[in-house]
């Protein structure tokens, strides 16, 4: 099985749908067989359990006024209801589906199924295995990520010149380190001077006592600069940690895409969107009853063809009389028409029905972009407001700093010139004989200030280095992004094309198990080739992929020719027809959106061979329900469930 083995039985309640008035069927995961004769209602069941799964295949019975169908399912219950109102179906409830295109596509195999109508009709299969892709977005995907890489590369562009920069830097830092310990040497070797002439001098001082008291205040002076300085070099690293951190959240702030969406319009449009929505389900689930009422009374399936014509005369069934005949009684005007005219009629519907089913499918894609704007725009509002709020504390922070640093910096200016101050009183108390001292100490203070400034430059450097080390950092993630964009743009570019050929693939494997299964004989390989073909649209010609179908037939004498599908007996053009929705069922991995596969209308087929399809089958759903007829279903092995179907309504 495809589907997780936890999955257990599946019961479906049927009340006033198609032709029955009500029914409980439990389906077990693996084959269920309903087994019964024609017009007993099986299809109904069908299309029942396809209504529950999301499809617009059920009609409400025709002498009701409300029906619904109930799925119980792996602990969940999934409900539709039908009801007329002002001479229309609306639908409503909860099905397992919201979107069935793919699985009305590829998994209903009923007798309308598109897939197995566009083999028998020679339809372009192209189209037909494409169409649960919405390329548009495909393509506004590649605009996007065209965007996104262009962005990337001019960032990408701006940071080209980080190794020079870095070079550079490094140079110079490396020029302030020397320079910082030259400076370092010589502060040491004026220090030391200093306590040399000291000692030489402090016999021969005079006014002692003067003089120790402006030295006491010169060396307070000179501890306060170190402090002042100190307190300044701290207060400039928090300056900058803070710079970082805001630089950080500014860039955070920056990244934010700008959501701005007019939130009411955008509710409005909405609400719009919801209630086109509902409409357009209820003029599909009617353009679906007209139709699938039209095709049963053309196949002779519909239960209410007999109240409508009224019971037939002699020994012959309804189903024959019509078969026999090519004109019909109308049951909406009363009046004989041309089956064909009642055909084309009907694919109109049907087309009408599909444009339909089409805008709806862009409303609701409509509306979940706009759902996801307004939650993206909420959730960016959020977070932009706790960054705003972020960054004005570390605005507030910054301030108050940088008035601390303006501060510390008009202290240490206020207490080099009360040094310098100190150092000429000094200078006049000693005299001429410790001029040089004095000269000395005024070195010392030169060296320290160009030492102070030295390193405050190196910080600088530093810093920058470290900013180009986070931008080298920024660089490998642009570089990484820049790298998987080319990817993601290399598989939106190719994922049609590659769906294409698994789709071909899929097809051919398929097609020649299943041709060795069932033994047709003079059919040596059907294939599918995926082929350009220039058509018109308008008045250009352009080139489009089209899949063209090959059969191959063997004569009794061996030779091989290329035969056309046309020419092929029914029961070999059903089979085609459902191994091209197996091979859409298996490239769009349909089982995972949906756990059943239905199959219908294989009466052409005969019963042996039906038996080999539904065991190849099988293997791919969890659940594969089948309608037969008797004699057919006897073929099966004994091990499927089977369910009796019995000429009345209700069970």
């Amino acid at each position: 099985m495809s589907t997780s083995e936890a999955l257990q039985h599946a019961t479906v309640r049927i009340r006033n749908i198609g032709g029955i008035d009500s029914r409980e069927v439990t389906l077990s995961p693996g084959v269920t067989v309903l087994t019964g004769r024609n017009a007993t209602n099986r299809t109904s069941f069908l299309r029942a359990l396809m209504a529950a799964c999301g499809s617009d295949a059920a009609s409400l019975k025709g002498d009701a006024d409300e029906g619904s169908v109930e799925l119980d399912l792996d602990g969940r219950s999934y409900t539709r209801v039908l009801k007329r109102e002002n001479g229309r179906t609306a639908t409503s409830g909860t099905p397992y589906l919201q979107d069935t295109t793919t699985a009305d596509l590829f998994a209903f195999l009923l007798a309308s199924n598109e897939s197995r109508q566009a083999v028998l009709t020679n339809r372009n299969l192209h189209e037909v295995i494409m169409s649960p892709v919405d390329t548009d977005a495909i393509e506004e995907r590649i605009d996007r990520l065209q965007s996104e890489r262009k962005r990337v590369e001019r960032k990408l562009d701006s940071l080209s010149t980080l190794e020079a920069d870095e070079r550079s830097l490094q140079t110079r830092r490396d020029e302030l380190t020397s320079k910082i310990a030259d400076l370092e040497s010589e502060r040491d070797r004026l220090a030391a001077r200093i306590d040399d002439e000291d000692q030489t001098v402090e016999e021969q001082r005079e006014n002692r006592d003067e003089l120790d008291s402006v030295l006491d205040d010169l060396q307070a002076a000179r501890s306060d600069l170190e402090t002042a300085r100190f307190r300044l070099q701290s207060e400039r690293e928090s300056v900058e940690s803070l710079r970082q951190e805001r630089s950080e959240l500014q860039s955070e702030l920056d990244s934010f895409e700008a959501a701005d969406i007019d939130r009411e319009a955008v509710s409005g449009r909405i609400d719009v969107i919801r209630t086109q929505i509902e409409e357009l389900n209820t003029t599909i689930a009617d353009l679906q009853t007209i139709v699938q009422y039209t095709n049963d009374v053309l196949d002779g399936k519909a239960d209410l063809v007999e109240e409508t014509l009224g019971e037939p005369s002699g020994d012959g069934a309804l189903t024959d009389q019509l078969l026999a005949s090519e004109t019909i009684t109308c049951w909406t005007c009363g009046t004989e028409v041309d089956q064909d005219q009642i055909e084309q009629t009907t694919d109109r519907l049907r087309a009408l029905r599909d444009d339909k089913r089409e805008q709806r499918a862009d409303l609701r894609r409509e509306l979940d972009d706009l759902e996801g704007d307004l939650r993206a725009a909420k959730e960016s509002r959020t977070r932009r407001q706790n960054v705003r709020r972020k960054l004005d504390r570390l605005e507030g922070e910054l301030e108050t700093r940088t008035e601390q640093i303006d501060s510390l910096t008009d202290q240490r200016e206020e207490l080099a010139a009360r040094v310098e101050q100190l150092e000429d009183e000094a200078a006049d108390i000693r005299g001429q004989a410790e001029s040089d001292l004095i000269e000395l100490h005024k070195e010392l203070n030169e060296t320290e200030f160009s030492l102070d400034r030295t390193r405050d430059e190196l910080a600088d450097v530093n810093d920058s280095l470290d900013d180009i080390e986070r931008q080298f950092d920024e660089r490998d993630e642009l570089q990484a992004r820049y790298d998987e964009l080319e990817s993601d743009l290399e598989d939106a570019r190719t994922k049609i094309a590659s769906l294409v050929t698994s789709a071909v693939d899929s097809f051919n494997e398929e097609m020649e198990t299943v041709l060795d299964l069932l033994e047709y004989d003079n059919i040596e390989r059907v294939w599918l080739e995926e082929v350009e073909r220039r058509v018109r649209e308008g008045r250009r010609k352009v080139k489009k992929t089209q899949l063209e179908l090959h059969i191959v037939r063997t004569t009794d004498s061996g030779a091989v020719y290329e035969d056309s599908i046309d020419h092929l007996s029914e029961s070999e053009r059903e089979v085609i027809g459902l191994v091209f929705a197996l091979a859409g069922y298996l490239v769009h991995d349909v089982h995972e959106d949906v756990p059943f596969m239905l199959l219908d209308s294989v009466e052409a087929i005969d019963s042996n061979r039906i038996a080999r399809l539904v065991d190849h089958f099988e293997q791919y759903p969890t659940f594969l329900v089948t309608a037969l007829l008797p004699e057919d279903a006897q073929a099966l092995d004994s091990t499927y469930t089977r369910v009796e179907w019995g000429s009345g309504s209700t069970s």
